[in-house]
């Protein structure tokens, strides 16, 4: 009964507030709620880099910017941002996409069995021999997005639309495989420590004020291409899958804005899965930051990032250094990013 009723609620936050159920409205009333603001636009941004490019804002790293954050950098301990895989971890299945799976293709007793190799039973009962497969969806674990992602109208970042550059095969333009190495300052904003909790509350949106607050508490500035970080503390139920998954706190729409905009954020990640909080704010679009990151701003989107460990060592400032795998035409891939303090 629990399992159902939480992948009910998951899936109505999908659809936006028009459908979301009373009990998911509830315990999104926390105090925070806002009316609806104006529409986030309906038009793709066109790069400032020129008609060919496919990566946006991490146009912002340059030689120059990598040798000066890898120049600061203290040595000693190196925090790892990524969580595990797990068969059940959190997913997206209830939207329709696969789960993570992962099963033995090869074990040493059962290639004495089948022996797949033509080696004969006494080489493969010396020589034991371990395989394995793994699949699952793009958008599980820490990954990051690619900028085809969302879009608007049949169009993403730069204006190249799905009619002319999506095929079976992925993407043309903007797949993930076109993502540089990110090595770059990162800021992680400990959101969740500045209002004195272990993890923002259900449903919890964060706003402008709240980013400003987390800010001055950390005596922390941000730079034109950093990649910043939002801590919630939901982190602390990846291992409860269907608790990690329902009504997740989120960044609000005002408050992407103020890290793009003003704070010149290069990347935006955080420790939920969607980023974003739900009921979107917006009537006319059920995942506003993204079209706005993704498809208006060119701004890459890194979800489920395991803060905890920085937030308990008070680290806000750090080389950020993580690749994507190089999915040809991919709309996101798996990313293992770790942070390297800075003195």
């Amino acid at each position: 009964m629990k399992r159902s009723r939480t992948l009910r609620v998951f899936g109505l936050l999908l659809l936006g507030s028009a459908s979301l159920s009373t009990e998911a409205q509830i315990a999104h009333a926390d105090g925070n709620a806002k009316a609806p603001v104006a529409t986030s636009g309906q038009e793709v941004g066109i790069s400032p880099w020129g008609p060919d490019d496919e990566i946006g804002r991490l146009n912002l790293i340059t030689p120059e910017s990598r040798a000066a954050v890898l120049s600061r950098i203290k040595g000693g301990k190196a925090y790892d941002l990524a969580t595990d895989y797990y068969i059940g971890m959190p997913s997206w299945q209830a939207a329709g996409d696969p789960h993570y799976q992962f099963w033995m293709t090869h074990t040493p007793r059962g290639t004495e069995v089948d022996d797949p190799m033509g080696v004969g039973k006494e080489m493969n009962a010396t020589r034991s021999y371990t395989g394995s497969a793994f699949s699952m969806y793009s958008h599980t674990g820490t990954h990051i997005d690619a900028l085809n992602h969302f879009g608007i109208h049949g169009k993403i970042w730069n204006g190249f639309k799905a009619d002319e550059q999506l095929g079976d095969r992925g993407w043309k333009r903007t797949g993930i495989e076109k993502f540089p190495p990110l090595i770059a300052r990162g800021v992680m904003i400990d959101i969740a420590a500045a209002k004195g909790l272990d993890m923002l509350s259900d449903g919890y949106r964060i706003t402008r004020q709240d980013i400003k607050d987390a800010l001055a508490r950390q005596n922390s500035t941000l730079q034109e291409g950093d990649i910043v970080l939002i801590r919630t503390g939901r982190m602390k139920l990846f291992n409860d899958p269907q608790a990690y998954m329902a009504n997740p706190p989120g960044m609000g729409l005002d408050a992407a804005r103020y890290l793009v905009e003003e704070g010149g954020a290069m990347v935006v990640g955080a420790d939920n899965l969607s980023f974003e909080a739900f009921p979107s704010e917006v009537p006319d679009d059920y995942v506003p930051l993204h079209t706005y990151l993704l498809a208006q701003q060119g701004a890459p989107i890194i979800e489920l990032l395991a803060l905890d460990e920085l937030s308990r060592d008070k680290v806000y400032e750090f080389a950020f250094i993580g690749g994507p795998l190089k999915i040809r035409g991919g709309d996101a891939a798996p990313l293992r990013p770790v942070a390297l303090p800075l003195q």
